[in-house]
């Protein structure tokens, strides 16, 4: 047994400590993207798709798992050296299957059309209701949920404003959740893990409620505390840090740079021990 296999009861391991045996025995390797891949002024680098690549010859391969929209998602899917992607905090996943692409929803188109009425009645009351916010600038390319700003093209808003954004959703019964830069919200009943139960069941032949220790997920944010609290090998990229007092469950292991650094870094060492 590692630490990490009883982290909730303590801090969280150096990235160090995720042993040879563990990544030798990963089949899956789940990703966030803002935050966790990105640098400070929110791009994505070289490095980060070259440790995409090399830990997907070692035959692990790369899912991302994202609060961004089904239109970013095509793109990914399509272009991205990845296996797939769930996207919209776990609405939908997206893959090529024989050259062409394959979605899958959790609900309904008519459930989808009724939920979007309601999430623009959100919309208003939080543009109202909490100074400085906005409806995030991707909205258009959403068929899921609904995205405030309060840090991506906006000037960052303290927490106070972050958690009313949260209880406009909540009045209206929605779903809500914090990433570093958007409240997503969202009404049916799905999150990011429950999508990945049913793609890993799908693509890996692989039951994540038996085998959570033979996938890992690399997260920055409070939308991503499903898939620490399931994975005991979970990784938080170290700008994670800032959230813990949100978290009630903590990645089993934090890298030492912030997000790009983090992410490279982690990839980069389950990589050398599964060659």
């Amino acid at each position: 047994m590692t630490r990490a296999d009883d982290h909730r009861g303590g801090a969280p391991c150096p990235l160090d400590e995720l042993d040879r045996d563990t990544c030798q025995g990963l089949v899956a390797l789940f990703t966030d993207i803002d935050g966790t891949m990105t640098d400070g002024d929110g791009r994505i680098p070289a490095r980060c798709f070259e440790a995409m690549e090399r830990v997907s010859a070692t035959g692990l391969p790369v899912v991302i798992v994202t609060g961004r929209p089904a239109g970013w998602c095509d793109l990914i899917a399509r272009t991205w050296p990845v296996h797939g992607v769930v996207g919209e905090n776990g609405g939908l996943a997206l893959w090529l299957e024989g050259g062409r692409m394959r979605r899958e929803y959790v609900e309904s188109a008519e459930a989808r059309a009724g939920h979007a009425a309601r999430l623009e009645l959100i919309a208003a009351d939080a543009v109202h209701e909490v100074p400085g916010c906005a409806i995030a600038a991707d909205q258009p390319y959403r068929e899921l949920d609904l995205a405030v700003d309060f840090a991506e093209d906006v000037p960052p808003l303290d927490d106070a404003a972050i958690d009313r954004i949260v209880a406009v959703f909540e009045r209206h019964g929605a779903h809500a959740k914090v990433s570093n830069i958007h409240v997503n919200g969202w009404f049916g009943d799905y999150d990011k893990l429950g999508m990945c139960r049913r793609m890993a069941a799908r693509w890996f032949d692989l039951d994540l409620d038996a085998a959570a220790d033979r996938a890992t997920f690399l997260g920055d944010s409070p939308n991503d505390e499903p898939m620490f609290a399931h994975f005991p090998h979970a990784i938080g990229v170290a700008n994670i840090r800032r959230f813990f007092d949100r978290l009630a469950h903590h990645p089993g292991y934090v890298t030492d740079g912030d997000g790009a650094d983090g992410f490279a870094a982690a990839l980069d060492h389950i990589a050398s021990l599964r060659s």
